[in-house]
């Protein structure tokens, strides 16, 4: 099993040492915005976490939150999920790990607060 940890955070991602970027995605329409909120972490609650990237189970849904991120040692950081839209469109959300010629997602779309 190969490791992996962050080495930065923003507003809409992380990127872990091997290039993997872990985001959401949304299509976006009109009135309407779903997307997992990074800004309010840093690089410190990752220090000394490690990843394991290789399978599915590097995190956890939280329905009605949002996700919680699984390291191989340590305790999970919780990244929240937010939508808002008037009713008339999706709240469909995916969480989406790429890089290095990878891309996988996940179906989160339970994983969010929705206000109106």
């Amino acid at each position: 099993m190969k490791t992996e940890k962050v080495v930065k955070v923003d507003a809409d991602c992380i990127e872990f040492e091997n290039g993997l970027i872990l985001s959401s995605e949304h299509e976006q329409d009109c009135c309407e915005h779903h997307y997992l909120s990074f800004a309010d972490l840093t690089l410190g609650d990752f220090d000394g976490l490690e990843f394991d990237l290789s399978g599915d189970d590097f995190f956890k849904e939280i329905d009605d939150y949002g996700i919680a991120l699984l390291p191989v040692n340590g305790l999970p950081v919780r990244v929240p999920g937010y939508g808002s839209n008037n009713g008339y469109y999706s709240s469909n959300l995916t969480l989406v790990l790429s890089g290095q010629n990878i891309r996988k997602t996940y179906n989160i779309s339970n994983c969010q607060v929705i206000t109106d």
